[in-house]
């Protein structure tokens, strides 16, 4: 736990944690075929917990793609990145690395590889900040990597999730 310090703050920006795509009927019609032709193959098979939790996981991604996404506050400062309150040190940041798209309508994102377990990988969008002065100040501070596109994240971009 990180107690409260006063910080300087270099950058800091507000933005959504994602992209939002609504969903149309479309979607969620072939999300249920989906799951009840995937909850039938697995009582065919004798697995009725698979298809508990293939219910139950359609249901949960159903209800998140419907809703908005939070707004965060980023912040880069001289211990590290800030999401809302929580603090990324520069010493438990493997690389970084800020991504550029081809689509226009995306904004640049600052990646950040991380030793934590339950967040190893972090896509940050950067809406405000100079990329390129960001860029160069973060390469004082932590080693530049390569990070392409994860099979997690392409599963995302294919779904529309």
């Amino acid at each position: 736990m990180h107690l409260y310090m006063a910080r300087a703050v270099f950058f800091e920006w507000e933005a959504p944690e994602y992209v939002f795509e609504r969903k149309g009927n479309d979607w969620y019609w072939a999300l249920g075929i989906i799951a009840i032709a995937g909850m039938v193959a697995s009582i065919l098979f004798g697995n009725l917990i698979l298809a508990l939790l293939i219910a139950a996981a359609t249901g949960a991604l159903a209800l998140s793609t419907a809703k908005d996404p939070r707004s965060h506050v980023f912040r880069v400062t001289d211990e590290g990145v800030m999401i809302d309150e929580n603090v990324y040190e520069y010493e438990h940041i493997l690389s970084f690395s800020v991504l550029e798209y081809i689509d226009p309508t995306l904004p640049p994102a600052l990646s950040l590889k991380t030793h934590r377990v339950l967040a190893p990988h972090l896509l940050i969008p950067i809406v405000g900040p100079d990329p390129v002065e960001l860029y160069d100040f973060l390469a004082d501070h932590i080693d530049e990597g390569k990070h392409d596109e994860s099979a997690v994240d392409r599963i995302i971009e294919l779904f529309r999730l």
